[in-house]
């Protein structure tokens, strides 16, 4: 049976963090399985997707669904999730957009979104094979 500081070291999660915000490895477990089914992540891979693929879009989607990732990923302890989704959230924060200069450029974005999605690929399969060691 795989413990949950052997999950945090394989996803790479800051498991410190995760005992911090949520005190005892009872909850941590139940959020962490929860997280592989949660679907904030696919949110904004297709807020990202939509972004790239249809002109005009609203870049409200693309903040709220990054700001969401960025506070759930950082109670879990996911904190490179939580990095990544957090640059994008204040490229598009609202205040921000109304400068007329960006920090990242359009391929920085897809580099950002696209390594999120890479991440969080291997935080769920980790997830997947901590759940069937507990069964």
């Amino acid at each position: 049976m795989m413990t949950i500081q052997e999950l945090y070291q394989m996803i790479d999660g800051d498991y410190d963090q995760a005992i911090r915000v949520l005190r005892v490895d009872k909850l941590i477990d139940k959020h962490i399985r929860k997280f592989a089914q949660n679907g904030v992540v696919e949110e904004l891979l297709s807020a990202g997707d939509k972004l790239y693929g249809t002109a005009g879009i609203d870049t409200t989607e693309l903040f709220e669904t990054a700001h969401a990732v960025k506070g759930v990923t950082a109670n879990l302890g996911l904190m490179k999730l939580s990095e990544a989704a957090s640059e994008i959230c204040e490229e598009f924060r609202p205040d921000n957009m109304q400068k007329v200069e960006r920090k990242l450029t359009d391929a920085e974005i897809k580099d950002r979104l696209q390594a999120i999605r890479e991440m969080y690929s291997r935080t769920v399969e980790g997830i997947h094979k901590y759940e069937a060691s507990c069964e």
